[in-house]
C-alpha cells in the first residue's frame, strides 16, 4: 500500500515522501497514529499545505533556540552543596538542580535539555552542554561550591 508520509519519522522518511508500506502497518499503525495519509491526488495537496507550515514551525523553534542559545552563552551558575572531607559532596548535582538554578535567573530550560554524562560528584567548574534543539546547543558553566556551615 502506497502512503504519504505527514511528518519525518525515522526509518521511513521525511514529510511528504511516498512510501510503499504493507496494508495492515499503513491501516493499523501509521493511518492512525496521524504518521502517514493514503497515497490519493487530493492528499498530495493537503500535504504540501501541512509542509509550508511544519517547516514555519520548525524554523520559529530552531529561532527562538538560538535566540536562548544567546543568552545563555556565559551565564555561570553557582551551586551550593554539602561536602565532606576531600571535597566530596553528599549526593550529587543533577540536571534538575542545574534547571532550577537557571530558572532562578529567568532561563526556562527543561531538565532533559540539559546534558549530563553523570552526575556532578565533587566541587569545582564545569561546562555543562545543554541542547535546545536538535540543531541548536550552548555550554553553561556551572560551579559547585561547598556550603557554609
Amino acid at each position: 500500500m502506497k502512503v504519504i508520509l505527514r511528518k519525518d519519522y525515522k526509518g521511513l522518511g521525511e514529510i511528504g515522501k511516498v512510501i510503499d508500506v504493507k496494508d495492515g502497518y499503513a491501516r493499523n499503525f501509521l493511518i492512525p497514529q496521524k504518521v502517514a495519509y493514503p497515497y490519493a491526488a487530493g492528499y498530495l495537496k493537503l500535504i504540501e499545505n501541512e509542509k509550508r507550515s511544519y517547516e514555519a514551525k520548525v524554523n520559529r523553534e530552531i529561532h527562538d533556540a538560538e535566540t536562548l542559545a544567546q543568552k545563555l552563552n556565559g551565564v555561570e551558575v553557582v551551586v551550593e552543596v554539602q561536602a565532606g572531607e576531600e571535597d566530596k559532596l553528599f549526593g550529587s548535582v543533577t540536571s534538575q538542580m542545574i534547571a532550577d538554578k537557571l530558572a532562578e535567573k529567568g532561563f526556562e530550560v527543561d531538565r532533559r535539555r540539559i546534558e549530563l554524562a553523570e552526575p556532578i560528584k565533587t566541587i569545582g567548574s564545569y561546562k555543562v552542554p545543554v541542547r535546545l534543539h536538535q540543531q541548536v546547543s550552548t555550554e553553561v558553566s556551572v560551579s559547585v561550591v561547598k556550603q557554609a556551615e
